[in-house]
């Protein structure tokens, strides 16, 4: 016979349940994150193949091996120190404790209690990465492959994640003294990102035969069809990416921003395809040109990225057509001053994530934060733009001039006439199909015995 439930016994049962149900809340976080991050190194994909395509084919496994090479060294980089940069530093340059986000702590590594800092930590990890392909496609055909390591790894593991711990940190001292306001990362990731890009083009010059008695020519890309291609898979990245901006909270709590406010996944759909149409538009409008219309998806979802919880879907549309535009003027105007941009990098990624920075105050001033937080307002974003510029823009110029002075940012003459991809990877992209096999390749195996080996 069944003993007859007491109170005690009811409690426990309940007890019971609600641990499973906040277990398995965590797990779900766990998972959301996880796959956002997997989501992500799509973005990674397609700027490699948009670069290799950019690229003359001389250059283009060149352009290709950055990428995977950034991902490689931001990712250890980040770890040991950028985690706890933003852990560390959001009041400024004088650091708090952040003992937890140090390479040798407990929350660093494998831990059943602990289903949260691995896959915050990757996604950052992410986010810092996005910003190393944002500068491997504006210097593509003529900087050194070990340059631009050391030039990512300054952008990707310290300046971005210093704006994040300014802008994006709950303690953040843009946000908690100025309400700044960048949901989608326009001004900490993008901005940051386009105008270190900036310095350093500064320091590195222009390709070989992109000017002519000071008239700006076109170097066109090897293969278009492959850009436009990675061009798209980075915008299917993207959603992972601003997925990874959006809080998943347990219990009743729901979805916030990154700042405690409410909201959801349904107005990041709106506003991001919004975005990326109206951004495509624009920079068609502007250019008929297949590869600015299809970056122009990139600026527009830019363009409405820090606002993409605030504006109406019609708003998100024109202020990425206007951007479009832009966009295109703003590249133009860096090109007739003697800037080689290769990709438009400081034009789609720095000038729009600047603006898109101002908008939010524009449109947006006055809505409140959580909390005592100040409420947005177009002085503090203004701030917090001119903010971001200097934290990229600054470490951007100086470490590019210093490998510069030590005649290591740029490859030689020779090498760039050859292309980088015979000189520094001893490879080539497209070799030969019909080279029968009894002939010695001009490629040598790198694996192989140099020694004549016997029948």
């Amino acid at each position: 016979m069944d003993e007859t439930p007491t109170l005690q016994s009811l409690q426990a049962a309940l007890d019971a349940q609600q641990a499973v149900f906040e277990m398995h809340q965590s797990m779900n976080v766990e998972v959301f994150y996880w796959w956002c991050t997997a989501i992500m190194i799509m973005i990674h994909a397609g700027f490699l193949a948009y670069e290799m395509g950019a690229s003359r084919s001389k250059n283009a496994l060149a352009a290709g091996i950055k990428n995977i090479l950034a991902l490689a060294v931001i990712i250890p980089t980040f770890y040991l120190f950028g985690w706890w940069i933003y852990n560390a530093m959001p009041n400024g340059f004088i650091p708090i404790d952040a003992s937890f986000a140090l390479p040798w702590s407990q929350s660093m590594g494998p831990d059943v209690q602990d289903m949260g800092s691995g896959i915050f930590w990757a996604a950052f990890a992410l986010f810092g990465a996005t910003t190393g392909s944002i500068l491997s496609g504006a210097v593509i055909e003529r900087i050194r492959v070990s340059a631009f390591l050391i030039l990512t790894i300054v952008l990707g593991s310290g300046a971005w994640i210093l704006a994040g711990a300014w802008g994006w940190h709950p303690d953040g001292w843009l946000l908690t003294k100025m309400g700044y306001h960048d949901l989608g990362a326009s001004g900490v990731v993008h901005a940051v990102a386009g105008f270190f890009t900036l310095g350093v083009l500064m320091n590195l010059g222009a390709r070989k035969g992109k000017f002519i008695n000071g008239v700006a020519q076109t170097i066109a890309p090897h293969s278009l069809p492959m850009t436009l291609i990675g061009l798209m898979m980075i915008i299917f990245g993207f959603f992972g990416f601003l997925g990874g901006c959006i809080i998943f909270n347990g219990g009743e709590t729901g979805w916030t921003t990154i700042y405690g406010n409410p909201t959801n996944l349904s107005a990041f759909a709106f506003n991001t395809l919004m975005g990326f149409a109206g951004g495509i538009i624009g920079c068609y409008i502007a250019t008929r040109d297949p590869f600015w219309t299809m970056s122009g998806g990139l600026v527009g979802i830019i363009s409405v990225a820090a606002g993409l919880d605030l504006y109406d879907p019609a708003l998100a549309f024109i202020i990425a057509t206007c951007m479009g535009l832009l966009a295109v003027w703003f590249a133009k105007f860096l090109e007739n001053r003697g800037i080689d941009d290769a990709v438009g990098a400081v034009a789609v990624h720095g000038f729009t994530g600047f603006v898109a920075v101002v908008l939010v105050g524009v449109f947006a001033g006055g809505t409140p934060n959580v909390g005592d937080l100040p409420a947005i307002s177009f002085v503090g974003q203004l701030t917090g733009a001119v903010v971001m510029v200097l934290l990229g823009f600054i470490p951007g110029y100086a470490v590019s001039a210093a490998l510069k002075a030590a005649n290591i940012l740029r490859v030689p003459e020779k090498c760039e006439v050859i292309g980088i991809d015979e000189v520094e990877l001893i490879a080539k992209p497209y070799p030969e199909s019909t080279t029968p096999a009894s002939v010695p390749s001009e490629v040598p195996n790198k694996l192989a015995n140099t020694e004549p080996q016997g029948v």
